[in-house]
């Protein structure tokens, strides 16, 4: 990479080196980047010639100071700067007729034009393009002209930008490709439709949008994949295959020469479609890794794509390329975890005339998946058992904790009859010696009595858990807040042990054992979240249990990014 740019630009998406090396390097337009407080952080070959100083010695300058003058060479006051107006204003701006004083110590009369760069909603400075207009001032049709070149180019490094951020934050594919064709129509194009390569041996068209957001009813069309680089020799065929980046700077004349392969027909329908005059294929990924390729479409011929707008498009189909590989990734390993917590949730047992219901509710779309479980099984003594837990952590390590602590909770329960409080100790002791689960929250409650008539007494202790909700028949509800205990994970507990604590369950009441994902979601309290859960069951106090419980997981609050575990058991009416 050329030193005039360097690889210190900052964190701004436009600093990475490789948009730098295919776009602002090969400009014939002088490009200098600012920090927020007017400072210059780097300049490319055209700007140091431009200026006559190097990229080092204008480094960490004041921009306005080193360069800003008057037609007679004084200083302008900085009041009176519209570039230090448009960064306290953080609005872009251009201008014509500015003067800079060069290195040499001529003066340049230069025409200009700033955009800002942001990063999370903040400003970190701004990319200033700029020009020789000492010659053109008198030409008004080619100053206008270069202006509007300018806004083009400061257009594009913003879009890139915008782009890699606004991808970066979500890892579901569908998400991701929807992002980006709203952000390439119409900021870049009129139209713009995504083809992916499937596991199935086809092209499958994912996204198609144009002006105001409408289709061409071209998206869900498939073709076959095509096999080596040659055999389809059309820009959809030329970019999966060969990797190629394809201009179109006059569809019409290449849409008649491309044939009648599949891949020919379904891209040269679509240019016909939609009446474009100009297009760009290019695709998504590396080139020993594509994933799918990205066309973008012009349909006025007064503004075809260039030279500049390829580049900048291909840059972000190798971005894209990118993203689309991780999600994939993601979503193999967010399937299996699934499919591990799925099956290591066993069926529920009958026990006389309880009942019981459960749900496990996976993470929202762009969420982890995580260790969330339920169990309930009957004891060697005729007890019910009843389990709730989470595994601390949001990955497929979680979900095998989770599958871990299931398994050996089991068989402590099982082997040894004693209060609840008892067996969690010794799965506490037993936790960092044969498991990986750093920590832990769990509930193990017994429900004591006989299975048939009664009367039943609920047993229980609880490492860090929310508390259970008792709903009663005659409408009232109450959070069983005693038995807590720590965490698993924390320490060995001194003193007599983990508490137990003991509640008589009338006929006819509800009780619900659930994980934090349904009282907890980012903006609101946990207080909040466990009066609207009370509530909510409330109302559902006399609904079937399975209707209950999918009520429940049906109004989960908007936001939430966690997994839910939900157990209920109804004791029947007198």
């Amino acid at each position: 990479m050329h030193d005039a740019v360097g690889d210190d630009v900052g964190p701004w998406p436009v600093g990475e080196p490789g948009f730098w090396r295919q776009v602002v390097e090969r400009l014939v337009t002088a490009v200098l980047v600012l920090d927020a407080a007017g400072r210059v952080v780097a300049a490319n070959p055209a700007a140091e010639r431009l200026l006559d100083r190097t990229a080092d010695a204008m480094r960490g300058a004041d921009a306005h100071d080193l360069l800003h003058r008057d037609a007679d060479g004084n200083r302008v006051p900085r009041d009176r700067c519209p570039l230090l107006h448009a960064l306290a204003e953080v609005k872009g701006a251009r201008g014509e007729g500015g003067t800079y004083l060069r290195g040499d110590g001529r003066l340049l009369a230069v025409t200009w034009s700033a955009t800002l760069l942001t990063e999370d909603g903040s400003v970190k400075g701004m990319a200033l393009l700029f020009t020789d207009a000492t010659e053109d001032h008198r030409v008004h049709r080619e100053r206008t002209a270069r202006t509007r070149a300018l806004e083009d180019l400061n257009e594009r490094l913003s879009l890139v930008a915008e782009i890699t951020d606004v991808l970066g934050q979500t890892l579901e594919t569908d998400e991701a490709l929807a992002r980006l064709v709203r952000l390439l129509v119409p900021r870049l194009a009129d139209w713009a439709a995504v083809d992916l390569r499937t596991g199935s041996g086809e092209v499958h068209r994912v996204a198609v949008t144009g002006p105001e957001g409408r289709g061409a009813g071209f998206q869900g069309r498939r073709a076959p994949a095509p096999g080596e680089a040659g055999e389809e020799d059309s820009p959809l065929g030329r970019a999966l295959t060969g990797g190629e980046s394809v201009l179109q700077e006059r569809v019409a004349a290449i849409t008649a020469a491309t044939g009648h392969p599949p891949l020919a027909a379904l891209h040269s329908g679509f240019l016909a479609a939609v009446g474009a005059s100009s297009a760009v294929t290019v695709p998504l990924g590396a080139r020993d890794r594509i994933t799918g390729a990205l066309t973008v479409v012009r349909t006025d011929p007064a503004h075809p794509f260039d030279e500049d707008d390829l580049a900048a498009v291909s840059d972000v189909g190798r971005r894209v390329g990118v993203l689309i590989d991780n999600t994939r990734r993601y979503g193999r390993q967010r399937a299996v975890a699934e499919a591990m917590q799925r099956n290591l949730l066993a069926p529920l047992p009958r026990s006389g005339h309880l009942r019981l219901a459960a749900r496990y509710q996976p993470a929202p779309a762009g969420s982890q998946v995580g260790g969330d479980w339920y169990d309930a099984f009957v004891l060697k003594d005729g007890a019910l058992a009843l389990v709730i837990g989470d595994v601390v952590g949001h990955d497929l390590t979680a979900a095998a904790g989770m599958a871990q602590l299931h398994g050996i909770l089991r068989s402590l329960a099982w082997d040894h009859t004693g209060p609840p409080g008892a067996v969690v100790d010794r799965l506490d002791a037993a936790m960092p010696v044969i498991t990986t689960v750093p920590l832990a929250t769990l509930i193990l409650a017994r429900v004591e009595g006989d299975p048939d008539t009664g009367p039943w007494t609920l047993r229980w202790t609880s490492a860090g858990h929310p508390p259970p909700l008792l709903l009663s028949p005659d409408g009232t509800a109450s959070f069983l807040e005693a038995g807590q205990g720590l965490l698993l994970g924390t320490g060995p507990v001194s003193g007599a042990g983990r508490p137990d604590a003991t509640h008589p369950l009338e006929p006819g009441s509800t009780l619900l054992l659930y994980t934090d994902g349904l009282v907890e979601t980012p903006g609101s309290d946990l207080d909040t979240g466990l009066e609207e859960l009370r509530r909510h069951a409330l109302a559902l106090v006399h609904e079937p249990l399975d209707r209950l419980c999918g009520d429940i997981l049906a109004h989960l609050p908007p936001g939430s990014t966690d997994d839910v575990a939900l157990l209920a058991l109804r004791v029947p009416p007198p």
